[in-house]
């Protein structure tokens, strides 16, 4: 979890150097070697060897880790009082200990009317911000349990109804200054600045058909895809854009002023039906996205041209993406999960959902583990480098799943909905974040058929 290199305050030690300790690690490394020598029934296709049997460390070594603290309060202790001591921290433990010893519970958010939440982010350590199919921008504050609604941003052509299909992406900056989503005609994007979320600017005249999906490049470009199969490449930066001048006795309005701006480029995504999702992977500099006709495309970011397209294998239903740091895909698809090589866009693995037939609706990344929400109401983990599912601590027999709670779900009489129970309704899990801490996770949807008005969301924490 933690490692800190203490120094000593007085004398010649710090207070973690026992001697024992060496002993300890000694036995606990030949524990370890007389597990792997132990000959298996089956043998393994694939063995590795240590370089060395021997036991036996350099002082300079022995040195070192008996100056080497694990205790995480040690590190808090040492980070406070900005010693200089060598200090590093695995980010994702504290996820990861909460999950497998079944320290996670719900907190349900009652969202009244609200139909279906498509988006979410964390905007601080309190808030999350997230959209909604009726195109509504909500904010809910943690501590004070309250949902309070941001007014969305028209066009200079104005929006009528039949163009406000929802909110289906809201994203970050990677400073945390700007949030970019859907705007009240939906194949818009608007821009607010961050903490305060004041309208800046709206982007249109890029897309023809719904925004569903954008990310970010850096703190000033922006990418949005949309059903029309375009890609539209946006530049945010406030000294650039000409506002409204205010008139007098016009200072009070309902909506503060904003820009408006245009693409700096536009492209077709060639062999592409409906951009579902993109995401951006920072290690090998190139945009990924899914379209709705099973295949998988590439652009490269800094020359914002078309790299490949591959079709997926046996793909449906294919809505979600996600990237890992270091490069890995995961699709998310109707029975199971993709995790594709960067390199070759070749499967690397499929990862079997529990429950089939209601498909992968959401899915990220915290650190070596994959999050994936599914079309009734479950969250499963999957470890990246175990291969496997997330297996719980208190109970080895099961592995880690959260269960959402049913939300809100409206039925009305005049339609028809064949095999559908309202008591054995569960929520489709459209959308999920961790905060910055990974130890607080927001959830949300709402009911799975387009024809059924409902909502879910949730914290875990």
């Amino acid at each position: 979890m933690s490692k800190t290199l203490k120094r000593p305050v007085a004398g010649e030690r710090p207070s973690c150097y026992i001697p024992n300790r060496i002993e300890e690690r000694r036995n606990r490394h030949r524990t370890l070697r007389q597990e792997r020598r132990r000959k298996p029934d089956k043998p393994d296709d694939f063995v590795t060897y240590e370089d060395s049997d021997s036991e036996e460390e350099t002082p300079s070594q022995q040195h070192q880790v008996l100056s080497t603290s694990y205790n995480f309060v040690d590190y808090i202790r040492s980070r406070e009082s900005d010693l200089h001591d060598e200090r590093t921290i695995d980010p994702t433990y504290a996820s990861r200990h909460i999950l497998t010893h079944d320290m996670f519970r719900e907190t349900p958010i009652s969202l009244g009317n609200i139909n279906k939440v498509f988006c979410s982010q964390w905007l601080s350590n309190r808030q999350v911000v997230f959209g909604t199919k009726c195109n509504k921008l909500m904010v809910y504050d943690v501590n004070m349990r309250r949902v309070d609604a941001i007014p969305t941003l028209p066009n200079s052509h104005g929006a009528s109804p039949d163009t406000q299909s929802g909110i289906h992406a809201c994203q970050i900056n990677p400073s945390h200054s700007l949030l970019a989503t859907g705007a009240r005609h939906s194949a818009d994007i608007a821009l607010y600045r961050l903490p305060t979320l004041d309208p800046l600017c709206i982007g249109e005249n890029a897309h023809r058909d719904w925004v569903f999906d954008m990310c970010w490049l850096d703190d000033q470009f922006l990418v949005s895809g949309s059903r029309d199969t375009k890609l539209a490449l946006w530049r945010v930066n406030e000294d650039l854009m000409d506002f409204p001048e205010v008139k007098d006795g016009e200072e009070e309005q309902d909506v503060p002023t904003y820009a408006h701006i245009s693409p700096v480029a536009v492209k077709d995504c060639r062999g592409a039906q409906k951009i579902r999702a993109i995401c951006f992977n920072k290690e090998y500099r190139e945009l990924a996205l899914l379209s709705l006709n099973g295949y998988m495309h590439l652009f490269n970011a800094e020359t914002f041209s078309q790299k490949l397209s591959r079709k997926l294998p046996n793909c449906q239903e294919n809505v979600c993406i996600a990237c890992q740091p270091n490069g890995l895909y995961a699709v998310g698809c109707r029975s199971y999960t993709l995790l594709l090589d960067p390199r070759t866009l070749q499967a690397v693995k499929k990862i079997a959902s529990r429950y089939s037939g209601y498909g992968i609706r959401s899915a990220s990344f915290q650190g070596n583990i994959l999050t994936i929400g599914t079309g009734m109401g479950m969250l499963m983990f999957f470890d990246i480098r175990a291969g496997k599912y997330l297996e719980s601590c208190i109970n080895s027999s099961r592995t880690v799943v959260l269960k959402a709670s049913k939300g809100y779900v409206a039925q009305f009489p005049d339609e028809e909905m064949d095999g559908f129970q309202q008591n054995k309704y569960l929520p489709a899990i459209y959308t999920h974040c961790y905060d910055s801490s990974g130890t607080r996770l927001f959830t949300a949807g709402g009911p799975l058929p387009a024809t059924l008005i409902g909502n879910y969301a949730g914290i875990w924490q």
